[in-house]
């Protein structure tokens, strides 16, 4: 199946960015719903993506040899759990930095918010901060637990973890 110049391009953000939902694609894609991804997907990348048992998108290993791009995460295949290596947007970076850690007490978005303001003088929406811990824990890096609002930590000691910001 050859694929066009935009098809390449799409699928290197199904690689970059998995696991991963239509939401997120089509946010990166400029597309107004899910169902235009997922009409995307089908009919133009339809041989080198799957959805895993949490339907989250994933590319597959060929897909990832024909566009010549790393993975959005990498794990250490002699265990199980967490990643050891993530490529993410900038803002995740930034929220991986400032978010408590395993041992520490969970944190609010608005939390997270006020931590990102203070650390690095941005002033996200906090729909952002919210759908970037939301992606960072489809990645397994942040664990989330339920309060009175959702609360969010880090799932793995950042000490073992490596963070580069994507394009």
């Amino acid at each position: 199946m050859t694929l066009s110049e935009e098809a390449q391009d799409r699928l290197a953000d199904v690689v970059e960015l998995q696991p991963t939902k239509n939401a997120e694609l089509g946010e990166r894609w400029g597309m107004e719903s899910g169902s235009e991804v997922h009409q995307f997907l089908e009919n133009e990348l339809g041989d080198y993506y799957f959805r895993d048992d949490n339907s989250l998108i994933r590319a597959t290993s060929e897909a990832a040899e024909l566009v010549d791009v790393e993975p959005g995460i990498e794990s250490d295949p002699d265990t199980e759990g967490a990643p050891s290596r993530i490529r993410v947007p900038e803002l995740h970076a930034q929220i991986v930095q400032v978010l408590a850690g395993p041992d520490d007490r969970s944190e609010s978005v608005v939390s997270v918010l006020h931590s990102l303001r203070e650390a690095f003088d941005i002033d996200p929406e906090a729909e952002d901060v919210r759908s970037s811990l939301q992606s960072l824990r489809r990645k397994d890096v942040v664990e989330v637990e339920y309060l009175t609002v959702p609360t969010f930590r880090l799932a793995v000691d950042p000490d073992d973890l490596e963070v580069s910001v994507s394009e």
